[in-house]
């Protein structure tokens, strides 16, 4: 039986769905290829709309979910040709789905994709609902990629963090003879993004240049930074539930009576800062023996972000995950392959000492072609 799994991401960026191929029948792992398919503006639109509580919003999830359905077969069929693979060649599509809604204090993280569909339109059996076993079981649901990371990237002697910079960023400890310790340190590339859609109509700061026209104001990013999750104790993970443009406006409204109306472009350089820092805080607290850092996710790709992390961290090596074998916009679609692949081997994927569950559990569902 073939060990070929095709991973499919689509994070908290909506940028679009990363794919990857994984081939798992050799040791280590062999990455056969990747494709990438953007989501269009509408997409976009409807999966931040369903962020909030709105109108039929039962209808408009099931709808979007079609819709992400066929997006997601395109991204397998993309991925396919890319590796001049057959569908009978592939074991399974892994498939995150669409995070919509992340509440892990209310018992339910959600998200959405009609798996069903696309089984139907792959002819491929699919592996997906990955997070909600953890739940389930009094855990996070998030992160989960650690346990990859751990089996991919840990070292027998040398401490190190793997950084996924995507929407949110995430970490993972990977310390020899210590736990594994893995959460989200808070926002990632979200509120660049967000900020300079609404101000330029640009899906997100090309390298990080309008950032870096700005100046970093210090009373704004005092104030951000006294949000509470970010000295909450672990487990512990985030989303666009938290970390929105009301959250930001609500902090820019309260710093503008005091101290008067920000450019918007200084707003981008703070925000910047905002990532950079609440990292920077996270690995000193939690990590401050690992003297290397490997990042992943679209953030490895915003110089400024990077420069900025340096200077933060500027006795730690900082690198990208390229250096560990695999190129940084592959590792997350990556290790949703490994999950299917474990739920394929009925391995338990989680690390209860991450997400916080009573104990580890087989994560996903089948829907078989």
């Amino acid at each position: 039986m073939s060990e070929i799994f095709i991973g499919l991401m689509s994070g908290t960026s909506l940028d679009g769905v990363d794919a990857v191929a994984v081939d798992f029948a050799t040791h280590p792992m062999r990455i056969i290829g990747e494709a990438f398919v953007p989501y269009d503006a509408d997409i976009r639109a409807q999966v931040l709309s369903l962020q909030a509580v709105g109108h039929n919003e039962l209808a408009r999830s099931a709808m979007l979910a079609n819709r992400l359905a066929h997006c997601y077969a395109d991204a397998v069929a993309a991925a396919l040709q890319a590796c001049q693979l057959s569908a009978t060649a592939v074991r399974a599509v892994v498939c995150h789905g669409q995070t919509i809604r992340h509440a892990p204090q209310d018992g339910y993280t959600l998200q959405i994709g009609n798996l069903a569909l696309l089984a139907e339109l792959c002819g491929i059996d699919v592996i997906g609902d990955v997070r909600s076993r953890d739940v389930a079981a009094g855990g996070q649901g998030a992160p989960l990629v650690p346990a990859f990371h751990q089996a991919l990237f840990a070292s027998a002697e040398l401490p190190r963090v793997i950084l996924n910079i995507g929407g949110i960023a995430n970490l993972t400890r990977l310390s020899p003879g210590l736990p594994v310790i893995g959460f989200d340190t808070g926002p990632g590339n979200m509120l660049l993004d967000a900020w300079i859609r609404r101000h330029q109509g640009l899906d997100y700061d090309d390298g990080g240049t309008w950032a870096a026209s700005g100046h970093c104001q210090p009373a704004l990013l005092a104030r951000l930074l006294e949000e509470p999750y970010f000295a909450a104790s672990l487990p512990k993970s985030t989303g666009r539930d938290l970390f929105d443009l009301p959250w930001l406006e609500a902090h820019l409204d309260a710093h503008s009576r005091q101290h008067g109306a920000i450019a918007a472009a200084d707003v981008q350089a703070t925000l910047l800062m905002l990532t950079a820092c609440s990292i920077a805080d996270a690995i000193r607290s939690c990590a401050a023996e690992c003297r290397e850092i490997y990042v992943c996710g679209g953030g490895a790709r915003n110089p400024a972000l990077m420069q900025a992390l340096a200077q933060q961290l500027p006795s730690t090596r900082i690198d990208t995950t390229a250096s560990l074998g695999l190129p940084p916009q592959q590792v997350e679609a990556a290790a949703f392959a490994w999950l299917g692949w474990c739920f394929s081997q009925r391995r338990a994927a989680n690390l209860p000492e991450v997400t916080g569950a009573r104990g580890f559990r087989l994560l996903g569902a089948l829907y078989p072609c």
